[in-house]
C-alpha cells in the first residue's frame, strides 16, 4: 500500500501556507480525498542506507505524519512506514530534528 503524490497532478508543492509560511503539498489518501499538509522537512535517519523521510503536517491540525520520501524522475512518491522499528527510529530522528530547530 504506498500514498503516492505526483508532481504532475494538482499539487500545488510551491505555493507559500501565508499562515505558517511553510510551503504545502496535496496528499492523496486512500479513499481519494485531499489533505492539504505544510512540508515540516525531508531529511535522511542515520542508519538507515538509501532511503529519505518527509514530515508533513495537515494544516487542519498540529498531527505530524510521516512518509518515505522517493523522488522518481519528476514525480514524487511517499510510502507509508510500515515497519514499527523503522517508524520509532524516523519519529526519533524527527523528533530530534525538530527540537534542535526550536532550540535556535
Amino acid at each position: 500500500m504506498s500514498d503516492k503524490c505526483g508532481c504532475g497532478c494538482d499539487h500545488e508543492h510551491d505555493h507559500e501556507h501565508e499562515e505558517m509560511g511553510l510551503e504545502t503539498m496535496f496528499l492523496t489518501l486512500d479513499d481519494d480525498t485531499e489533505l492539504e499538509c505544510g512540508i515540516l522537512g525531508v531529511f535522511e535517519v542515520e542508519g538507515v542506507e538509501d532511503k529519505q523521510f518527509i514530515a508533513l503536517m495537515p494544516l487542519e491540525d498540529e498531527t505530524v505524519l510521516l512518509y518515505e520520501y522517493k523522488e522518481v524522475g519528476e514525480e514524487i512518491e511517499l510510502e507509508v512506514i510500515e515497519e514499527d522499528a523503522l517508524f520509532d527510529k524516523v519519529s526519533a530522528a524527527f523528533n530530534d530534528l525538530f527540537e534542535d530547530e526550536d532550540e535556535e
